[in-house]
């Protein structure tokens, strides 16, 4: 019964990932504008209007921070022509240096092995290839017969494609997305301002020793939860900062776009270096052509992750979760698998906020010490 319980339990988080995802956002991010919201009501405003403050600045935050992306990309689009010159050059030099090795592997080999086999001696040989003259020169004297006369051409009737279902079809992958995306907003201003009633209902379902013991599980989650979060944005922002000083050194083309993303992308677990090179790669194509340059730019980004990941990180996040590396990669592989790239995102915080509740609550000690450090 148990193994079907967990089987049932995968299954319901699977199939139920749009609202699981959106749900677990809001809460983090209710929980992140906690601190907010509480000072904003030290100047004697209510709880629902301080919490539709913070909501309207951090949507404010969003709205700018969007606005100088567009502003960026605006210029990047119209200098791809270059990009897309730049990439075609890139593709002949890699193609004729292929084919010079080809070349040069062919001169290498014995000369019966570039000679086709003598096995077949009776054989007939293959008709040299004709030049292409000869070919344009026989399909126009030998054109296609015409119909005989009286006999019109039959040309099957194809319907045209309806405008409204190539539409559908082309934005039916996103809708459900989007559509759980616009939420987010209201469940974090209801969260916000509904906050003291939805305690005092969540522990009023608890009597006792249970209800001290539900206390100290949410205070334990909200507290792990705006940790990492704040953790994670200031290693971000750390990186970015010197991202975007050393692309600016180097005089990289849109420097306050890929170094902010280049320094986020940074702290994505596992897939961070990688992620954190291909912006700044990308933006050298048309202004670098010697090896050299692509080599440093990788390289700092390299050492710039390095540095975040291994003395950086430990501090600023992995000191507030309290998780081992083997609890944070088997938590990447499961989420990921179920919930594909928001599932690396929230992975963390999931487990974290399972090792807060386990740590908290009598008989799942045992839980919270395996997934602990």
């Amino acid at each position: 019964m148990r193994i079907i319980a967990l089987a049932m339990l995968i299954a319901l988080i699977y199939y139920g990932q749009l609202f699981l995802i959106t749900m677990i956002s809001s809460v983090i991010i209710a929980f992140i504008l906690e601190p907010f919201v509480i000072l904003i009501m030290k100047a004697r405003i209510g709880r629902g209007f301080a919490s539709f403050l913070a909501c309207s600045v951090a949507l404010l935050g969003v709205y700018l921070l969007a606005l100088a992306v567009f502003t960026q990309v605006s210029q990047l689009v119209e200098d791809l022509p270059q990009y897309s010159q730049r990439m075609n050059l890139l593709v002949d030099r890699v193609s004729d240096r292929m084919e010079g090795f080809e070349r040069s592997i062919a001169q290498i080999m014995p000369r019966r092995l570039q000679e086709p086999s003598a096995s077949s001696a009776g054989a007939t040989p293959a008709p040299p290839p004709q030049p292409a003259n000869s070919v344009r020169r026989r399909r126009t004297t030998d054109p296609t017969p015409a119909p005989p006369p009286g006999m019109q051409e039959v040309r099957l009737y194809q319907p045209r494609p309806n405008i409204l279902l190539v539409l559908y079809s082309s934005i039916s992958s996103y809708y459900n997305p989007l559509l759980m995306f616009s939420f987010v907003p209201f469940l974090v201003y209801f969260m916000l301002s509904w906050r003291e009633h939805m305690r005092r209902a969540f522990l009023g379902l608890f009597h006792g020793e249970s209800k001290e013991v539900a206390t100290r599980s949410w205070h334990a989650i909200a507290g792990m939860a705006r940790a990492y979060m704040a953790g994670n944005f200031m290693l971000g922002l750390v990186l970015a900062l010197f991202s975007t000083l050393f692309f600016i050194l180097v005089e990289l083309p849109y420097p306050f776009l890929i170094g902010p993303l280049s320094g986020f992308l940074s702290i994505v677990p596992y897939l961070g270096l990688p992620m954190a090179l291909v912006p700044p790669l990308l933006a050298a194509l048309p202004k670098f052509n010697n090896l050299g340059a692509y080599l440093i730019i990788a390289s700092t980004v390299g050492f710039l992750h390095l540095v975040g990941l291994n003395l950086l990180y430990p501090k600023m996040v992995g000191s507030r979760v309290h998780l081992n590396p083997l609890a944070v990669t088997v938590a990447l592989m499961f989420w990921g698998l179920l919930w594909g790239g928001a599932g690396l995102v929230l992975a963390i915080p999931i487990t974290a906020g399972m090792k807060a509740v386990f740590d908290n609550v009598s008989g799942l000690e045992v839980y919270g010490r395996l997934l602990g450090d």
